[in-house]
């Protein structure tokens, strides 16, 4: 009897219920990533135009800066994948 006790006690229960407070964090967070995610977009697309007025004026210093601004555009757009990436998901 003591046995079965036991047993009973260390199997664990998992609520149906959602926490609020774990989704509140969880609503948050989706919240920051998706205006980081539109801040990067916006840097993508200034560095294709700066990118392409360098082309036209043939500035080397400027298609530098704008290849910059594509790749920190790309890492700031991805950086909720690239995180994941990182810790394995969790």
């Amino acid at each position: 009897p003591v046995g079965v006790m036991m047993a009973l006690f260390s199997v664990s229960t998992t609520s149906c219920a959602a926490d609020p407070a774990t989704d509140a964090v969880k609503n948050l967070s989706d919240f920051l990533f998706t205006v980081v995610r539109l801040v990067g977009i916006t840097m993508l697309l200034f560095g294709i135009v700066q990118m392409g007025i360098s082309r036209k004026g043939h500035d080397p210093s400027q298609r530098a800066a704008g290849i910059l601004t594509v790749l920190g555009g790309l890492v700031i757009t991805f950086s909720k994948e690239i995180i994941d990436l990182i810790t394995g998901g969790i």
